[in-house]
């Protein structure tokens, strides 16, 4: 007979492969609830949080909503500015959290893809933890491919990150992604099993 819902928190680091896992998760019919996403559509065009944001830091916003490079150069190098957005996004990522939570009561399991999950407290509201993890020249060749990234952008998002280290040995499960997208899918596919079979038990 099944039991409750699980919930899963899945994070990792920039460059982790989380993105991939969580995809992979959906795969498998398990309904992911993506943080990133839901703020992307809050500041995007229409967004509702597009005037405040202009509000609290002008000239940040276009046509098509928050240009996300300026605001990020408003907030990284001042932790104090980045603690107002955050107070703004949260609750609002919060309320796009529940509506998602409502739209799927039947779902046995749900993960909450978050990047900063251990960094905001986030582990708290969810049952279980699953960390992606790869090495860390590896998670640098990743990020550093991405366009427009450099060095320094890479170090000062890592500084606002638990290291890695920290995240996996607060973890509940670990989903290694420095292999084969085929060896990361077999984790995830060997995971989702034992909860599912845990759950009827």
């Amino acid at each position: 007979m099944l039991t409750s819902r699980l919930t899963l928190g899945l994070t990792g680091s920039i460059g982790m492969g989380k993105s991939t896992v969580a995809a992979m998760f959906e795969d498998l019919g398990v309904p992911v609830f993506d943080s990133d996403a839901a703020v992307h559509r809050l500041q995007g065009e229409g967004g509702r949080l597009v005037a405040a944001i202009e509000a609290m830091f002008p000239d940040t916003t276009g046509p098509k909503g928050v240009d996300r490079t300026l605001l990020g150069e408003a907030v990284l190098a001042d932790p104090r500015a980045l603690k107002r957005l955050e107070a703004l996004i949260h609750p609002a990522v919060g309320e796009e959290r529940t509506a998602f939570l409502a739209a799927h009561t039947d779902a046995p399991i749900v993960v909450f893809d978050v990047p900063l999950l251990f960094e905001t407290g986030g582990e708290k509201r969810v049952d279980k933890v699953v960390v992606v993890s790869a090495p860390v020249d590896v998670q640098r060749g990743r990020v550093l491919a991405r366009p427009g990234m450099t060095e320094v952008k890479l170090d000062a998002i890592l500084a606002r990150q638990m290291p890695d280290t920290e995240k996996r040995a607060r973890a509940d499960f670990v989903i290694p992604t420095g292999g084969s997208l085929d060896e990361t899918r077999a984790a995830v596919e060997s995971l989702v099993s034992c909860l599912r079979a845990s759950q009827s038990r």
